[in-house]
Order: structure tokens, then C-alpha cells, then sequence
């Protein structure tokens, strides 16, 4: 079975699990509600320096850890983003009826780390040239973005596509686009720091897509080491 989930995209090795009783199909989270761990709310100490970050980079179980690692992030959740559907649950996104894309919400303190940083890793976490979705999972749902909140994140945005674009480092035309953000939901609790509730089930999932060798591929020295 070991060799099966090694080699099985998401969907496949979710429904396994959901078969198992690994995972509930709902979780704790009712739609349109905000658990405790989706608020993102910072300290009260820091509160007046907090902003929130979105972006769009696949599969958002890969997404947390590289942002949760980050001196000076409070929050990272999973969700959903840039669709008009109000409170979609998973299996809708994952159908793609929603317009949504899988993303996660950075809630962080502006005065320890720079959005800019943040940027930084989000570029290296993703393929910026495949535009039919992310590594093995393909769909709009699955597509890159980066979700700007105010002028300064989209000048920010724009300017470190820019410099990527300019560096020569990747090989094809940079297609993640910037779009305005509109609205996020957090997804079910279940997905909630998946990484660390079910490290076997992820680790399969994130070898058999491929993800770390496409991430060595497309940037070399620079992609980031996961445990």
C-alpha cells in the first residue's frame, strides 16, 4: 500500500484516508464559521503591527510550513480564494465549481519580517512557469496567485515578479498572476496544519507529486530544503 500512496495524487490518497477514518469529510469547522486557529489573531501587544498576507501556491498542505517556520508569523491558515462562492467547502473547490484557488493567509507581525520576505518564500515554494495548476495537481483551483491587499502589496508584488523575470533563473515566462484580494475561507480543520497531524500521509503525498524535485528543478541551489 506504501508504494500505492507514494505514487497517488491528492484527491486519490484523501479519499484512501477518508475511508480509513483517518480524516472526517467536515471536520470541526461548520461553513461559514471561523475557528479559533483560522482568526490569525496576533498578540494584543502587536496588534498594531499585524498585516495578512494571501497567496495561491497548490496544494495548501505544502503552503504552511514554510511560512510557519518564519520568526515573526502569527498565523497560517488554509483556505480558499479569488472565487465569488461564499463559505465553499472543499469537495466544491476541489471540483473546481467555485472559482476558488487552494490558499493560504499569512497573518504576521510588519515589524519582524517584511511582506517582501514573505514574497520571497513564496516564490521559491512554487513553480511560477505552470499554468494549468501545481506540480501534479492541475485544475484552476490549483493555480498560483498572489492576493494583494493595498497599493503597497501590489507594488511589492509586482516588483519581485519582476526581479525573479529578471535574474534569468527560471526557464519559461513567469505566469503567476497578482490580483486584488476579495475574500478568504479558511478550509475544514482537518487540513489545518496537516503537515503536523498527519506527517506519513503527507510526506506520501508530497513525494509522489513530485513537488521538492520540481522545486530543485526550477531553482536549483536556491529551492528550499522540507523535512
Amino acid at each position: 500500500m506504501g508504494a500505492v500512496l507514494e505514487r497517488a495524487p491528492r484527491m486519490l490518497l484523501l479519499a484512501v484516508m477518508i475511508a480509513w477514518g483517518t480524516v472526517g469529510t467536515r471536520g470541526d469547522a461548520a461553513a461559514g464559521t471561523q475557528p479559533a486557529y483560522a482568526t490569525g489573531a496576533p498578540p494584543a501587544h502587536a496588534a498594531a503591527s499585524a498585516d495578512t498576507a494571501t497567496f495561491a501556491g497548490g496544494c495548501f498542505w505544502c503552503m504552511e510550513p514554510p511560512f510557519e517556520a518564519l520568526p515573526g508569523v502569527f498565523s497560517v491558515t488554509s483556505g480558499f480564494s479569488g472565487g465569488p462562492e461564499k463559505n465553499p467547502t472543499y469537495e466544491q473547490v476541489s471540483a473546481g465549481l467555485t472559482g476558488h484557488r487552494e490558499s493560504i493567509q499569512v497573518v504576521y507581525d510588519a515589524k519582524k519580517i517584511t511582506y517582501a520576505k514573505l514574497l520571497d518564500v513564496y516564490w521559491h515554494n512554487i513553480d511560477p512557469t505552470q499554468d494549468d495548476g501545481q506540480f501534479c495537481d492541475r485544475g484552476k483551483q490549483y493555480r498560483s496567485a498572489i492576493f494583494f491587499r493595498g497599493v503597497s502589496q501590489r507594488r511589492s508584488a509586482e516588483e519581485s515578479k519582476r526581479a525573479i523575470g529578471a535574474s534569468k533563473r527560471l526557464k519559461g515566462p513567469i505566469v503567476t498572476p497578482i490580483l486584488p484580494f476579495t475574500a478568504f475561507y479558511p478550509a475544514e480543520e482537518y487540513h489545518q496544519d496537516y503537515y503536523k497531524k498527519n506527517p506519513e500521509h503527507y510526506h506520501a503525498y508530497r513525494t509522489g507529486c513530485g513537488r521538492d524535485r520540481r522545486l530543485r528543478e526550477v531553482w536549483g541551489a536556491e529551492a528550499p530544503v522540507h523535512l
